[in-house]
């Protein structure tokens, strides 16, 4: 095989190449998992479920798998995105097709994700459905702000809380997919890509699947700083040094560096979070500094203390950078939209 065709090979979707098809197949949610198994095993069934927690922790994959474990074919089985279809109008027509029987299951599910997203009026339609739910009707909501779901929905549903994934067990996932794809990887970066993965298992593989389109052969540490050049920490620690110090002039020195072809702005940004996150979680959290006592070097952590003027604000600022950048067309753009911004204020 080519370096050319193993790229092409690699190109797949890894999330949906080995999204979980099994309760088997899933990487922690056991608590939920074995709820959701005794429930089919006693035939306690519910008829609406909300699903919360952080994105890429397996929502939609689990629930999904919960529709096939109760026998639900294909057919019976709606996805459907909040995001995009907010209006009451879109609840109307699920309301309409709820009262339709199954084609070949005890049930219909619908997989409601992002369902905070629904406006006040959509969301009072749903609950005309929750409360009076035909039987052979079954509702999984997902979100990943809970909070914004209308409590009255939330009254109605068996609420399952689903928790992050740590680096221990996003580096399980790392391993396991390297070792199907047939590809070497060395520990030390298959620790930064769980970093970068940041409690996120869709997030992780989607940064396992940037190394693998750059790099065909075993993926080494060294090698992922000459191919992707995506662990210079010194020109992260210049940027928020920058930003600490309202230094638009030097913000945007530094930026210029992050449009080298080689460097993935989108990681950069990461990775600027990741930092700041670390300033303030010394300074404020005791229990986080001995933790960080343990793994890392003194001298990085003392580090971490002299950033005197770097604020909350600071790290609200870039993690609102963090969420639109991934998804836009022209990350470059918003970026620099993002430092003018900063500009005018100064």
């Amino acid at each position: 095989m080519t370096q050319t065709d193993d790229i092409k090979v690699t190109s797949q979707t890894l999330y949906r190449k080995y999204r979980p098809q099994t309760f088997d197949d899933v990487l922690g949610q056991n608590e939920v998992i074995t709820v959701l198994q005794n429930s089919i095993t006693n035939k306690s069934i519910s008829h609406s479920y909300l699903f919360s927690g952080t994105r890429g922790t397996g929502k939609t994959s689990i629930a999904r798998i919960f529709a096939k474990e109760l026998g639900t074919s294909d057919q019976d089985i709606y996805e459907i995105d909040a995001a995009s279809n907010t209006g009451v109008d879109n609840i109307r027509d699920l309301r309409d097709g709820v009262a339709t029987r199954p084609f070949n299951s005890d049930y219909k599910v619908y997989i409601i994700d992002e369902v905070h997203m629904l406006s006040k009026n959509a969301f009072n339609a749903l609950l005309k459905t929750l409360e009076e739910p035909p039987s052979h009707v079954l509702f999984i909501l997902a979100t990943t702000e809970k909070h914004k779901v209308l409590d009255t929905i939330i009254s109605r549903c068996q609420v399952f809380d689903f928790k992050s994934p740590g680096k221990e067990l996003l580096l399980e996932l790392i391993n396991i997919t390297c070792k199907k794809e047939k590809r070497t990887i060395d520990q030390e970066s298959a620790g930064y890509i769980a970093s970068l993965g940041n409690g996120s298992f869709r997030d992780t593989l989607s940064h396992l699947q940037k190394v693998f389109s750059y790099i065909p052969g075993d993926i080494t540490i060294a090698e992922l700083s000459e191919k992707l050049q995506i662990s210079d920490k010194d020109m992260v620690a210049d940027f928020v040094n920058a930003l600490g110090e309202n230094d638009t002039d030097k913000l945007f020195a530094v930026y210029h560096q992050f449009k080298d072809p080689g460097i993935d702005i989108v990681v950069q940004v990461e990775q600027i979070v990741n930092l700041l996150r670390k300033i303030l979680l010394v300074r404020y959290s005791s229990s986080y500094k001995e933790h960080l006592l343990v793994t890392t070097p003194k001298d990085e952590i003392m580090s971490l203390q002299e950033h005197k003027t770097i604020t909350s604000k600071h790290l609200k600022d870039m993690l609102s950078l963090q969420i639109h950048i991934e998804q836009h067309p022209n990350p470059h753009a918003l970026f620099e939209v993002f430092l003018f911004e900063l500009a005018d204020k100064e």
